[in-house]
């Protein structure tokens, strides 16, 4: 992509080595508005007034909040393997649950879930990991971030939902490219195309091979895709 486009990665704030604010009652410090001005302000740091966003799992939700509060900097979007979160917590099933158990394990208040996700990492081995796997261990396991991560699902089934809610007649009004795995459990839960087509005026999609991580499992696929989207 990079020999394309000027790619800019963020991690969300929370996550990896970014900011990790004080978390606040009403968990307002992690919700999507707030890490959407986020990348704007990065976006506008470096230059760039209107852009391109790609996201992926809880990089997809602050993409969609992004082009609903932020229309005039969104070019496009595409969101991987995500349907949006009003219609996932408003349409609560068994087999959403057993899929996603950790959507309603990690909004429990703290410190439960941060401890039984501390306890996954204790005594972990690292002597076998690559480079890259010590670097997400390094990661993951710090509790900080441990923190953040619980906050950011926290504020998805709480503050998320009020500012989706008032926003259920505004449509993304940018190209919109949906991708999601197939075989994969939005696939087998979710018509995810249509889904989207309720929540944007110009959507398009289709499923894909490579797993949940898409842009890892299936690289040279996800990559054409988004070419192709992106030129058009």
């Amino acid at each position: 992509m990079a020999k394309t486009y000027t790619v800019i990665a963020t991690d969300l704030r929370g996550y990896g080595d970014s900011s990790k604010p004080e978390d606040v009652p009403d968990h307002s410090n992690y919700s999507k508005r707030v890490m959407a001005l986020d990348q704007v302000e990065v976006m506008k740091s470096f230059g760039f007034d209107r852009f391109a966003v790609v996201g992926q799992d809880r990089g997809g939700r602050v993409a969609h909040r992004m082009a609903l509060d932020h229309p005039e900097r969104v070019a496009k979007v595409a969101v991987l393997d995500i349907v949006p979160t009003y219609y996932l917590y408003t349409h609560v099933t068994a087999a959403f649950i057993n899929a996603y158990f950790h959507w309603f394990q990690n909004v429990r208040p703290a410190p439960v879930p941060e401890d039984a996700i501390k306890a996954q990492y204790a005594n972990r081995n690292t002597a076998n990991m690559n480079e890259v796997q010590r670097e997400v261990f390094r990661i993951q396991s710090d509790p900080a971030n441990i923190h953040g991560m619980c906050e950011d699902y926290r504020a998805a089934a709480s503050i998320d939902l009020d500012h989706d809610k008032v926003d259920l007649d505004k449509k993304v009004t940018a190209p919109l490219l949906a991708l999601w795995a197939d075989p994969g459990a939005m696939a087998r839960l979710y018509d995810v195309l249509a889904i989207w087509k309720e929540r944007g005026t110009n959507v398009s999609g289709k499923g894909m091979p490579g797993g949940h991580n898409m842009q890892e499992g299936a690289p040279a696929q996800v990559l054409a895709e988004l070419q192709a989207f992106l030129k058009a």
